[in-house]
C-alpha cells in the first residue's frame, strides 16, 4: 500500500483507502487525500505512461514509469522556477512603490 502525504490538495484527518489502476495494474492507496483526487492524479499517471509507452513500445513498464518520473520531475521544477519568478517580481514592485 502507497502513502501519500498532504500537500496543496485539501485533505482532512481521515485516511482514505482507494485502489486505482495504473497502467493496467491496480494500485491501492492510503492517503488523507479524497478519493476523487487519488483518482484523478492516477489517471494523470496512466495517461502518461500510456503515451510514453505508444511513443516507445520496446521500453519496459519500469523505464516507462522512470521517464514518467522524470517528465513530472521537470514540470515540478520549472513550475518551481515559474514561481520563485514571480515571487521575485512581487517583491520587486513592492519595493518600488
Amino acid at each position: 500500500m502507497l502513502s501519500l502525504s498532504r500537500g496543496s490538495y485539501k485533505v482532512s484527518e481521515e485516511v482514505f483507502k482507494t485502489t486505482v489502476h495504473i497502467y493496467g495494474e491496480p494500485y491501492t492507496i492510503k492517503s488523507p487525500v479524497p478519493p476523487q483526487q487519488v483518482r484523478k492524479l492516477a489517471g494523470m499517471i496512466d495517461e502518461r505512461m500510456q503515451d510514453i509507452a505508444r511513443k516507445a513500445n520496446h521500453l519496459s513498464v519500469s523505464k516507462v514509469a522512470v521517464l514518467v518520473a522524470f517528465h513530472l520531475a521537470h514540470d515540478l521544477a520549472k513550475l518551481q522556477e515559474d514561481y520563485d519568478d514571480l515571487i521575485k517580481l512581487l517583491e520587486d514592485s513592492g519595493s518600488s512603490k
